[in-house]
Order: structure tokens, then C-alpha cells, then sequence
């Protein structure tokens, strides 16, 4: 069974979110304080993280910045604070979804489902595995380091998107002070010459002229 962890301090809503994760086929670990998950995350990374705002200790933003510097386990946060949207809709955390509460548990286990199905499968040549954090193109493993597969699994989990460079920078190891934007230009150019190695004349990341770069499928 697909794991994954349900970080929330409402022992009720907890209970009810993994009644419905099991349903549907997963097993759920559950969380109540952000330290815990933290250092669990670190020990195993699941499939997804379903991740509550406000957590006793280490808060959902706070834990979801440590996880992104080390991990680009996809991650859908729940939140009764509006005014945190639109920093979630903006990907500084990395987050991958968002649901607000009240919420329907079936409609989070149908994004969750979704998102599992965007970070394992693809329409283009290339593929990835967040969980096992590796890449190939057509059944060719490709050797990337590590901050180049965190570029390439921030792109590939939202195809068509197009990302500034400081939305990939707070996606890929932001506690390295040597990313830097000119970093970035740099890694996905690597990126890019290992598919085409691999793949000649795949060219799956676009560049946006003053903007960034998208996946294409």
C-alpha cells in the first residue's frame, strides 16, 4: 500500500482523513505535533504529505520550508487561514495543493490521487519518481545531482506552468546559499543536455524570455 502521512492536530478530523485514505487504498500514519512528522519525513519520505497550517511547535509553513530543503515529496497543506492562500497558490513553500476547511475528505483523497498520478507518470518520453528520486528518458536512467532532479520534479509535478526563477530557488535546497538565480540558469542547462543525450531532439523545459521556465508534456 502506497504510504502516506496525514499531519494534523484535530485528533476527529485526523481519524476521519485516514478512515477515507484507507478506502481508497493507501495506509496513513497520522502526526498531531510538526517536529514529529519532521523528523519522521526525514527517516522515510512517503508518497504525499497532507499537511495542517497550524500545528503545535513547528507550524505547517515552517515544517513545509524544512521539508522542501531536503525533499520534493509532493505535499497538499489544509488551512483555515485565508490569507495564506494566495502564498500557496504562489508556491513560495512548494506546496502542491491547498484545500481550505472545512473541506470533503473524498475530494481530498481524489487530489490526492491526482497527485500521485502527476509525479508518476507522464505523456512525454521522460519520467520521474519523487519517491525513489530518479529519472529517465525512455526506460534510460539519467544521472542528475540532486539539486537538479529537485529543478526537474518541481516542473515536472505542474506541466504547462511557468516558474520564476525564485519559485524554483524556494523549491529546490533554498538553504543553499549557492543557488542562486544564475545557479539555476546553470542546472537546468545541465538538465537539459543530459535529456538530450539521452534523448536527442527532447526538449521537455521551455524558457520564458523574463520570466522562467515550464514543462512541456
Amino acid at each position: 500500500m502506497t504510504a502516506i502521512y496525514i499531519v494534523e492536530d484535530e485528533p476527529e478530523l485526523a481519524a476521519l482523513v485516514a478512515d477515507y485514505a484507507r478506502a481508497a487504498g493507501f495506509a496513513p500514519t497520522l502526526f498531531a505535533d510538526g517536529a514529529e512528522a519532521l523528523a519522521a519525513i526525514r527517516a522515510r519520505v512517503p508518497a504525499l504529505v497532507v499537511l495542517d497550517l497550524m500545528l503545535p511547535g513547528l507550524d505547517g509553513l515552517s515544517l513545509c520550508r524544512e521539508v522542501r530543503s531536503f525533499s520534493t515529496v509532493p505535499i497538499v497543506m489544509v488551512t483555515a487561514r485565508v490569507e495564506e492562500i494566495d502564498r500557496l497558490l504562489g508556491l513560495e513553500l512548494g506546496a502542491d495543493d491547498y484545500l481550505c476547511k472545512p473541506f470533503s475528505p473524498r475530494e481530498l483523497v481524489a487530489r490526492i490521487k491526482a497527485i500521485l498520478r502527476r509525479s508518476r507518470t507522464t505523456d512525454s518520453p521522460l519520467a520521474i519518481d519523487t519517491i525513489a528520486r530518479s529519472a529517465s528518458v525512455n526506460g534510460r536512467p539519467l544521472d542528475l545531482t540532486p539539486t537538479e532532479f529537485d529543478l526537474l520534479a518541481a516542473l515536472m509535478r505542474r506541466p504547462g506552468q511557468v516558474f520564476s526563477r525564485a519559485q524554483l530557488l524556494a523549491l529546490a535546497h533554498q538553504d543553499k546559499l549557492e543557488v542562486t538565480d544564475r545557479a539555476v540558469d546553470s542546472h537546468i542547462k545541465n538538465v537539459r543536455r543530459k535529456i538530450e543525450a539521452a534523448a536527442p531532439g527532447l526538449e521537455p523545459i521551455r524558457s520564458i524570455y523574463g520570466v522562467g521556465y515550464c514543462f512541456d508534456t
